[in-house]
C-alpha cells in the first residue's frame, strides 16, 4: 500500500466544480465569530459538493485572510451569500422548499443516529455561534433540531467538526439511498 499523491486524486477543477451536480443541501452559519471556522466550513462544503453557504449576521465573509487560510481556495468554488438577518434567510429557504434543520442540543431533538433523509427533499443545515449555539428563535422555527450524540465529559464540538460530522452522515445516507 502507498499513499496517493495529490495529483493522483483526480479532483474537480474549479470550473468543473461549479457545474457539477450538488448535494441537495445548503449550509447556514448564524453569527459564527471565527473566520477560521468559516474557512473550514467552506472547505467541508467543497468536499461534500454542498450547493451554497449562507453567512448570516456577524459571520465573516470572503475575502478574509483567516478564511483563505483554512478554506484553501474553497471560498472561490462554493457559492455563498451574506444575509444580515437569519430570520429572512430562513423564510427564503422555506419558500424555496428547504427543510430547516438546526444542529443544536434541545429537549425534543432528533439524534443524528436516527435522522432519516428523504431522497426528494432539500435541506438547510444551520450551525450557530461558537459560544451561544443556534439561537432560540431559530430552534423554534426549525423543522427538525438535530443533535450529534456525544459520550464524553464535554457538551459540545467545535463548529467545524460538527459540520463535518453532519455532512458526512447526510451524504452517506443519501449515497446509501441511491445505491439501494
Amino acid at each position: 500500500m502507498r499513499k496517493i499523491k495529490n495529483e493522483e486524486l483526480d479532483r474537480l477543477t474549479a470550473e468543473e466544480f461549479k457545474i457539477a451536480k450538488k448535494t441537495p443541501a445548503v449550509l447556514v452559519l448564524d453569527d459564527v465569530r471565527s473566520a477560521m471556522n468559516v474557512g473550514s466550513a467552506f472547505r467541508t462544503s467543497d468536499a461534500f459538493c454542498i450547493e451554497k453557504i449562507y453567512l448570516c449576521g456577524i459571520t465573516a465573509q470572503p475575502p478574509h485572510r483567516e478564511i483563505n487560510k483554512t478554506a484553501l481556495g474553497a471560498q472561490d468554488t462554493v457559492i455563498w451569500e451574506h444575509n444580515e438577518f437569519i430570520a429572512q434567510c430562513i423564510d427564503n429557504l422555506k419558500e424555496d422548499g428547504y427543510k430547516i434543520i438546526a444542529v443544536e442540543q434541545a429537549d425534543e431533538s432528533t439524534s443524528l443516529l436516527d435522522f432519516q433523509v428523504e431522497s426528494d427533499a432539500k435541506y438547510a443545515f444551520i450551525f450557530g455561534n461558537e459560544v451561544y449555539g443556534v439561537s432560540d428563535k431559530v430552534v423554534e422555527t426549525a423543522d427538525t433540531v438535530l443533535e450529534i450524540p456525544q459520550y464524553g465529559t464535554k457538551h459540545s464540538l467545535n463548529i467545524s467538526v460538527s459540520i463535518g460530522v453532519v455532512f458526512w452522515d447526510f451524504v452517506s445516507k443519501m449515497n446509501a439511498m441511491s445505491s439501494s
